[in-house]
């Protein structure tokens, strides 16, 4: 019994143009029938959204899940900086290395990614999404990949990641340092059970490997608000909720 990733969510204060940003980004297109939420189109069938929900305050401090796409050559690599900068993104110094290959930047409302390098061979084979990449411990790693049920394709140095067991679709990927939370998190994942598995059920399941329930003022919703072993934010949604609003977890 596991859940199944369902969408990948963003706080935004414009959602409609940062969804036109990242639709760009991420070469997908806006889903004209997000029902009431803004989203993208998946890139695989079946796949998980990207959705951008309304909330008035600006982020704070450097969140803890980033993107990093990935290019094919330098010519690539280049354009795709260009032409983001061109939409609204800006250049960032997070403390990266002059020698690093990457590229960092940070989207029209801060949210910090990388454009990488071509010949970065752990990302070899993936889309334009190479993977979903976040501050975190370890252990928080293997609550994921027992929550997903997605292997452990990497597991040295303090540094953890997983991937679909089909090998589709990005990397989830964790590893230090991980900073102390002092805000909600800008992006946070939104899972849901099998259709066959009950909501409830698991909760409680994933309460035994390490989850808290949490209350952030989302008030009485069909979703559960719970907390990883790091403390960030998720969402639980009922097993046949497939419509786009499940996972909103915007401010009251």
């Amino acid at each position: 019994m596991t859940s199944r990733l369902v969408a990948l969510c963003f706080d935004a204060r414009d959602p409609h143009r940062l969804a036109r940003f990242w639709a760009a980004a991420l070469q997908l297109d806006v889903d004209e029938d997000s029902h009431n939420d803004i989203g993208l189109t998946p890139a695989d069938d079946p796949g998980f959204r990207v959705l951008f929900l309304p909330v008035p305050g600006k982020k704070i401090g450097k969140n803890r899940i980033h993107l990093d796409l990935t290019t094919t050559s330098l010519d690539d690599q280049a354009e795709t900086v260009a032409s983001l900068i061109k939409l609204g993104a800006r250049h960032i110094d997070v403390g990266q290395r002059s020698d690093e290959g990457h590229v960092v930047l940070a989207d029209p409302e801060g949210n910090e990614f990388c454009v990488i390098e071509p010949d970065n061979s752990f990302l070899a084979g993936c889309g334009r999404l190479g993977s979903i990449t976040c501050d975190g411990s370890r252990q928080v790693g293997y609550f994921w990949s027992e929550v997903l049920g997605w292997p452990l394709v990497w597991d040295q140095d303090e540094e953890t990641a997983i991937r679909a067991p089909d090998g589709s679709g990005p990397f989830i990927t964790w590893g230090p340092p991980v900073p102390p939370k002092i805000a909600k998190s800008r992006l946070h994942l939104d899972i849901a059970p099998p259709v066959d598995i009950d909501q409830h059920d698991e909760v409680d399941r994933l309460i035994s490997l390490g989850a808290a329930g949490i209350d952030i003022g989302q008030g009485a919703v069909d979703w559960v608000v719970m907390a990883d072993p790091d403390g960030n934010e998720f969402c639980v949604w009922t097993p046949d909720n497939e419509r786009g609003a499940g996972g909103r977890m915007s401010h009251p």
